[in-house]
């Protein structure tokens, strides 16, 4: 079998999903972990020495001029990806952009077109597309055996304190629970359901004037329906379902990581399907189709591509207005 080439990777950003991120591309025997890059150089060379990164840092400016950096997986805030991804690309590199994308579907829009100007590769880091257990459930609910899917019912909330400062509360970083947790439900009825043609939002805010739990409401033209939910006020069971005529799939909690799937068919009793993981936490297999893609020279993913991807933010940016949800100036095109 012939040798796959060996990617450099950079992480751009060293906070906590980088560090899952980067001990999961340790899995990848052509992933070498090359740069690691913060605004804070000893907290990148920390980050370096921790996961073996070959050098660090503390300029993101500094490591997109490194020309042996191939592929930058960017794990900042959301509220910054899209000043980050314009920088990689306009360098020529490879991105992996964690989600949400960006903040509105205008900056994601310059995104795409900046990757095609560059001919330079860009996806979504939406790992759940690539987990076996959702590919296995999208298998089942496309095969027809339960007939046609009716009503998707999907949530994400946990109990977070209530800290002023932190992302998580935070207007100027994007924050409030819809583009952090809540675009995970929102994805489940966009990529079985497609896009409604209805949407009916309740939400309620923290002090800081960021959505705190909201509640969606899909609509169809056919009579289909979703129902979805996230909180930083609540904790929930993390799970996804598919209501379909001839029985129910439950992507069971944490639904949107490796998981394992029960089935019910109308007449019979529930079975659980096992787990399909090999190790880690899961990030592994959206750094593989990356570097598939990279591989065939192309500068989209056939999976992720960016119609989904943008198809996505335009959603979330209807939730957004129909809830009031706002983060200032970066929506003043947006709203009107």
């Amino acid at each position: 079998m012939e040798n796959k080439k060996t990617y450099n990777w950079a992480v751009l950003g060293c906070g906590k999903i980088a560090h899952k991120f980067s001990g999961d591309l340790k899995l990848l025997p052509n992933a070498n972990l090359y740069a690691a890059a913060s605004r804070d150089l000893r907290r990148a060379q920390d980050f370096a020495n921790e996961w073996g990164f070959d050098v660090a840092y503390g300029s993101y400016e500094e490591m997109v001029e490194d020309p042996e950096v191939d592929v930058v997986y960017i794990a900042t805030p959301h509220s910054h990806h899209h000043e980050h991804t314009l920088l990689c690309l306009n360098h020529k590199k490879a991105v992996l952009c964690e989600k949400a994308f960006s903040l509105n579907g205008k900056e994601v829009k310059e995104m795409i077109e900046t990757a095609k100007a560059n001919h330079t590769f860009l996806m979504e880091a939406f790992w759940t597309m690539f987990q076996p257990s959702f590919q296995q459930a999208m298998e089942i609910l496309r095969s027809g055996d339960l007939g046609k899917l009716k009503i998707v019912r999907s949530d994400f909330a946990f109990n977070a304190p209530f800290i002023e400062e932190k992302r998580l509360y935070n207007v100027e970083l994007g924050g409030g629970s819809l583009l952090d947790i809540g675009i995970y439900p929102v994805f489940a009825a966009l990529t079985s359901l497609g896009v409604p043609d209805k949407i009916k939002t309740f939400a309620d805010f923290s002090p800081t004037g960021s959505e705190e739990s909201i509640n969606i409401l899909f609509k169809y033209k056919d009579g289909e329906m979703a129902n979805l939910t996230s909180s930083f006020a609540a904790h929930s069971p993390t799970q996804t379902e598919y209501l379909c005529e001839k029985g129910y799939l439950v992507l069971n909690p944490r639904w949107f990581t490796p998981t394992n799937i029960t089935i019910m068919k109308e007449g019979e009793e529930p079975e659980t399907l096992p787990k399909q993981h090999r190790e880690g936490w899961g990030y592994q297999y959206e750094a593989e189709h990356v570097m598939e893609c990279l591989d065939r020279g192309l500068i989209e993913s056939p999976k992720m591509t960016w119609k989904l991807s943008q198809d996505l933010i335009d959603l979330l940016d209807r939730i957004r207005i129909d809830a009031g949800i706002f983060f200032g100036d970066r929506d003043k095109d947006l709203f009107f």
